[in-house]
């Protein structure tokens, strides 16, 4: 027997432990394939959406394969330090330590190339309905199959590099070991776990300053990094620290810990937790991220839906006043006869706004209407006119996204123009009017007010924009693909960005389907880096659960022989490995929930905590199976040691 039969045989000898490896490895060459193969089909680059959804499928293609980087080489360190003995026994027997390094660069080459090939030939058979899948979620056109000479090339060349380096880098976790150290492998007694009161104080402080960084009003991008940052440097802390001390304190409490089975499973549990830290810490962090990015998605999928209903103008036609105003009739002319001919029945109105700056920045304004325009909007609309209103009254209306980030009613407001003062006493009301002006907030004046203030507006503060809307009676529910409507106003929209015009025309189905198209396509990129992760984690806890088998087999053994029945080893067991895989599912679901809702507020968007805990469930689910499965397996391997 030659030297690379030797490295297949150990492969084959311990394909049970290496097998949830490789089929983790495997999973992402496959995902990592799928994905370079909708990269490069030829048809993305003449695809209107094909510059976005290639960047976003080349940024999870990166996402893959950094995670890889880091379970591969994690994997491999928990495989290498199960296998100690066997090195020692070799070394005794006169292997030389570059004997063991070559034996160790052969094996891993072997399960990388095997994984290589069964990954690409698993995504050759599952592209076609990958590129199927795809193009339905994404609403594009269907993509035929092609053949992937690039992405076959490409998945091959950066995995084959990566197992590589993962090979050469490996050599190093026992390169330094003695033969004695490493005949001992993982019978070693360890040490009584204990925590530094310092650093688990550090944690709790970390977590509470992000916390309460996250609750600030005036939320920024610093304040989300050092929310971040405090919270995922916390989280360690929990673990590696907090926790132990935690289960210490329970370790104290007799009642409880001198109950049945309790003090087989608290006192374990404090070797477990503190062994599995990191390990920890990466699944809650891992799953923390999908859940909010999950939330995130369906999040910003019902804010533009809401965007959409809250407009009942399915066109408008803004013109600035230094416009040309043959020019500015031309367009108009030619947009009414685009709408006729698609048999499009609508309603147009004319409108003049102030636009006027609250600050000097430009960061907070508001729009200002005459009333009479108002009112024949109102009547188009078939909904409430202004009313009354007096020289120095108002109505500040407001659509129903917009009045949810308000959170409260104005009662007045103050405007100076070329400086004079102006104040106003102001009625509120929601209504779908407002949509006209982006901010959704628009304050109705008297007509001879709004002349008043228009004579400003050679102030820095105030510019005058004329805006034509266009009503569809007949439109109803949200746009399709394939409408009139949709198609009009992408027609109109690439007309416009391309053409030298006198205003800019906005579409609500062109702006409602692009939006819905990117969310699309983030949603499906995310699934399939939810799953990877979901797959990853699981066999992260595997890999745990099987290194510590043999030491866990002997403490049964033993403890059976002083009376430990197999139901009560089952018990402890279960709770064991029960803690090891659903803490880090509710520590992550706490943390999205926190998290999120300050992070959307920051973006304008809704906050629904529905999605985070159905992101949440859904990996409760997933990590469900895989406890039932470790759990069976696990005690199965025990029971066969009780006697």
């Amino acid at each position: 027997m030659n030297f690379p039969q030797f490295a297949f045989n150990n492969v084959r000898r311990n394909a049970r432990q290496y097998f949830a490896y490789l089929l983790s490895s495997s999973f992402m060459v496959m995902i990592f394939f799928t994905y370079a193969v909708f990269i490069y089909h030829p048809a993305i680059e003449n695809s209107p959406m094909g510059a976005m959804t290639r960047t976003g499928m080349t940024i999870a293609t990166v996402i893959v394969y950094v995670f890889a980087f880091l379970f591969v080489l994690y994997s491999i360190s928990v495989f290498l330090k199960s296998r100690n003995r066997e090195f020692g026994i070799l070394t005794i027997l006169g292997a030389e330590a570059k004997q063991i390094n070559w034996l160790i660069f052969l094996e891993n080459t072997l399960i990388g190339a095997i994984a290589i090939v069964t990954g690409i030939a698993s995504g050759m058979l599952l592209s076609k309905v990958f590129l199927l899948i795809s193009t339905k979620v994404i609403d594009m056109d269907e993509l035929p199959f092609y053949w992937p000479v690039k992405a076959i090339l490409l998945t091959a060349g950066a995995f084959a590099a990566l197992f590589l380096v993962i090979s050469l880098f490996t050599l190093l976790f026992i390169r330094k070991n003695q033969v004695l150290e490493l005949l001992k492998g993982t019978s070693k007694p360890k040490t009584e776990p204990k925590a530094n009161l310092f650093l688990a104080l550090l944690g709790v402080i970390l977590l509470t300053i992000g916390f309460s960084v996250l609750r600030v009003k005036e939320l920024d991008p610093t304040g989300l990094m050092i929310a971040a940052f405090t919270g995922i440097l916390g989280t360690y802390f929990f673990y590696s620290q907090l926790s132990v001390w935690v289960v210490r304190m329970l370790q104290r409490n007799r009642t409880t810990t001198w109950r049945g089975t309790n003090l087989l499973w608290i006192s374990e549990m404090s070797y477990k937790i503190k062994d599995n830290a990191r390990m920890l810490f990466l699944v809650t962090v891992v799953v923390a991220l999908a859940s909010m990015s999950t939330g995130f998605v369906l999040a910003m999928q019902q804010s533009i839906r809401s965007v959409y209903l809250d407009n009942p103008y399915a066109l408008s036609y803004t013109y600035y006043s230094n416009a040309d105003e043959t020019k500015v009739q031309d367009e108009l002319a030619l947009i009414e006869q685009r709408l006729q001919s698609e048999g499009l029945k609508y309603k147009r109105a004319e409108v003049e706004t102030i636009y006027y700056r609250l600050s000097a920045n430009g960061e907070d304004s508001l729009h200002i209407m005459p009333q009479s325009q108002y009112d024949r909007l109102a009547a188009l609309m078939n909904t409430k006119p202004a009313g009354t209103l007096g020289e120095n009254e108002a109505l500040l209306t407001e659509t129903p996204n917009a009045a949810k980030k308000s959170k409260g009613k104005l009662k007045e407001a103050d405007i100076d123009l070329s400086g004079q003062p102006y104040s106003f006493s102001l009625e509120n009301r929601t209504d779908r009017i407002a949509a006209l002006v982006y901010s959704g907030r628009l304050m109705v004046v008297t007509d001879t007010m709004f002349e008043e203030l228009r004579s400003g507006n050679k102030a820095d503060r105030i510019s005058v924009n004329h805006t034509y809307p266009f009503i569809l009676p007949d439109s109803q529910g949200l746009p399709q693909k394939d409408d009139p409507e949709t198609k009009l106003g992408q027609e109109l929209s690439e007309w416009n960005g391309s053409a030298i015009s006198e205003g800019y025309i906005e579409s609500r189905a062109e702006n409602y389907y692009t939006n819905k198209q990117a969310i699309s396509l983030f949603s499906f990129i995310g699934v399939f880096v939810a799953l990877i992760f979901s797959i990853s984690t699981a066999s992260f806890l595997y890999f745990k659960l099987h290194t510590e088998l043999s030491a866990d087999q002997a403490m049964y053994r033993s403890l059976s022989k002083i009376g430990l029945s197999a139901r009560e080893m089952n018990i402890s067991a279960t709770i064991q490995i029960a803690v090891l895989f659903f803490i880090p599912i509710l520590v992550a679901s706490v943390q999205s929930l926190v998290v999120l809702g300050p992070v959307l507020g920051y973006l304008d968007a809704p906050y629904v905590s529905g999605p985070v805990l159905a992101a949440s469930s859904a990996f409760l689910a997933a990590q469900t199976i895989y406890f039932l499965i470790a759990r069976a397996r696990y005690i199965k391997s025990v029971n066969r040691m009780m006697v």
